[in-house]
């Protein structure tokens, strides 16, 4: 998935400045797609570029640049174009698994403080996650929208329970040397 794809997703769900933008992006997709605001500034440009966005000066900009990009046509049929694409599968890059395995290979590294501290950030992400799901999704009669969005929010639950019961079993492993 490319920034551009995402950040036409945000724009569709609603025009903004690339400042809210940015915003709404780090709560809401930044959780599974991270990007910087300058990132996020410069995609917008080659989005602009590429006739897929527009901006204008937004009503509010005074004698600021602020402006408010909504998705062109041309934007959305690209939007259609990649979502009718396979998706490939996630890619797992994690760098502490390598370190297990060293730890396999010279017998003891003593990685237990540094699968604790990742626990705990499974543990502090967990508890945002079931926050947000408290306070977005308690309503019985949310529209598809919103359950398609729940759903999302439920994967990262479930990959932060997950993490944490691994982790659970690693700490075991690791704690009996």
């Amino acid at each position: 998935m490319s920034l551009s794809h995402a950040l036409l997703t945000s724009l569709i769900e609603k025009s903004s400045s690339g400042y809210d933008l940015a915003r709404r992006f780090d709560k809401s997709i930044g959780y599974f797609w991270h990007a910087t605001h300058q990132q996020i500034y410069r995609e917008l440009g080659r989005m602009e570029t590429a006739g897929w966005i527009e901006s204008g000066a937004a009503p509010d900009a005074g004698k600021t640049r602020k402006r408010i990009y909504r998705v062109l046509p041309a934007g959305q049929v690209e939007l259609l174009r990649w979502a009718a694409e396979p998706a490939p599968m996630m890619d797992l890059r994690d760098e502490f698994m390598v370190r297990l395995r060293a730890d396999a290979a010279l017998d003891s590294l003593n990685l237990v403080p540094e699968l604790q501290r990742r626990m705990a950030l499974h543990e502090e992400k967990l508890a945002l996650y079931r926050e947000i799901e408290q306070r977005d999704f308690a309503a019985p009669d949310m529209s598809r929208a919103a359950r398609i969005h729940h759903m999302i929010l439920k994967k990262g639950i479930l990959f932060e329970e997950a993490s944490i019961g691994w982790g659970l079993e690693m700490f075991d492993l690791l704690s009996k040397e």
